[in-house]
């Protein structure tokens, strides 16, 4: 509006300049006065326009000043709103690193796992002299295997009764007995007189079935165990000896035994062979490990994929932004140039020309 303002201004003073030239040409005699109050006209309305014109410059810097806050406002907004999308993507990028940090610790365990089978073998090297082992022997075997968090030691159902050990798998409970009667197969051992041997040779099979019948009774699917249970022998030589039909002097069916035990779903196992059995669970609960942390990278992934895209949808906001507001602001800077030029050519070169337009790359 102040522009129009200025430019019928000008086109005043140059229809009075034209109109006092004509009055003078036709009228070379005419009063003095006449000539002089068109004159002071024209010196008024040369002022007038002079003055509309540094309003009109005043107001034109007045709406730079106001763009370019609102610019440094917007990018100073836009650069906090990436600095937080950037941390956030840091913390998740670091937490995917953390999870596959443990991932490979965990793979470096599996590789390791066949070191520990043969160092573990030579531990339980000829156990046959090493006397009662018992449950202490089952859980320091359970405790050089497996993790604190994967079995228990006297585990106790519903009922009270307690298993000297239960291995977690899954959701399944892998109850394990090691009351095995090592002192009355020393006693056998150390017996000399025959009559008094054979005795207790029987009475040591009617134990062994005992000790089968006492670990069946811990297969109860209904609190989730397993369909089959283990019974520790801790001593390999009589383990051996079960096999071969003999328990040192003691002849025992080892037929008999095992398809007893198979029959209550009972799994007669030695350090050797329970140590198979183990090796076979852990690498279940390995692989379910391995699971989880893969689903958890996956989830952090797709987090940080989510994170990314809201990145990039921002950058593009910013960009359209930034964009709009040069356009805007070369603009307005070309047209303050047009203004100044004309206020230069009214004035005579007394006012104007001073500006310089700088431009913004889009």
């Amino acid at each position: 509006m102040t522009a129009v303002l200025v430019v019928l201004s000008s086109l005043i003073v140059v229809l009075l300049v034209g109109l006092g030239v004509l009055v003078l040409q036709r009228s070379p005699q005419s009063d003095q006065s006449t000539a002089k109050l068109m004159m002071d006209l024209i010196e008024n309305l040369r002022k007038e326009v002079s003055d509309s014109a540094a309003r009109s410059r005043q107001e034109i810097q007045g709406n730079l000043s106001n763009i370019s806050e609102q610019l440094l406002k917007g990018l100073t907004t836009s650069s906090d709103t990436i600095q937080k999308q950037f941390h956030q993507s840091a913390a998740i990028i670091k937490d995917v690193t953390e999870k596959l940090t443990k991932l490979d610790e965990t793979n470096k365990q599996v590789l390791d796992f066949s070191s520990q089978l043969q160092s573990l073998e030579n531990i339980l090297k000829n156990p046959k002299q090493r006397g009662i082992l018992g449950e202490y022997f089952l859980e320091t075997l359970l405790g050089n295997v497996l993790a604190p968090g994967q079995y228990k030691m006297q585990y106790k159902f519903n009922n009270g009764d307690l298993v000297d050990a239960a291995i977690f798998y899954r959701d399944r409970i892998i109850p394990v007995d090691a009351k095995f009667s090592l002192e009355k197969y020393n006693r056998i051992m150390e017996e000399k007189h025959e009559a008094a041997r054979t005795q207790l040779e029987k009475e040591f099979k009617a134990d062994l079935k005992e000790r089968i019948d006492e670990t069946s009774k811990y297969i109860r699917p209904t609190e989730n165990t397993t369909d089959f249970a283990f019974m520790f022998i801790p001593a390999e030589g009589i383990f051996y000896n079960l096999l071969i039909y003999r328990v040192g002097n003691v002849q025992v069916s080892s037929k008999d035994l095992i398809e007893y035990a198979f029959g209550k779903h009972v799994i007669i196992v030695s350090p050797t062979s329970f140590f198979a059995y183990l090796e076979t669970v852990i690498h279940g609960l390995k692989a379910l490990k391995l699971e989880e942390n893969v689903k958890e990278i996956i989830k952090r992934v797709g987090e940080l994929a989510k994170h990314l895209e809201t990145y990039e949808t921002y950058m593009q906001k910013l960009g359209n932004t930034i964009g709009t507001t040069v356009n805007q602001y070369n603009q307005a800077y070309k047209e303050f140039g047009k203004i100044d030029k004309d206020i230069y050519r009214i004035t005579e070169g007394e006012s104007g020309g001073l500006a310089k337009p700088v431009l913004l790359e889009p």
